[in-house]
């Protein structure tokens, strides 16, 4: 579990690349990048308020893999006030 400040979604990670996703650490915030594809299914999650997992590492690693799930919460007094 990472906290972060900001999250940056850059949807030009090409399918070329051998990835998913990738995810790194900018500053005191996150980046993930992602495919044109998983951009749109982002976006369209976000409209309909729905949670939304992405999937992080090469398409050949096997069971290792990093998730970076958006989820919607109810009560926000449980969240993090930061």
């Amino acid at each position: 579990v990472t906290g972060a400040s900001f999250v940056v979604f850059n949807g030009a990670l090409k399918t070329s690349s051998g990835f998913l996703a990738k995810s790194s650490i900018v500053e005191d915030g996150l980046m993930v990048q992602i495919t044109r594809e998983t951009m749109e299914s982002l976006r369209q999650a976000l409209r309909d308020k729905k949670d939304f997992k992405i999937t992080c590492g090469e398409m050949d690693a096997g069971d290792v893999k990093e998730y970076v799930d958006i989820c919607w919460v109810e009560n926000e007094d449980k969240t993090n006030k930061g």
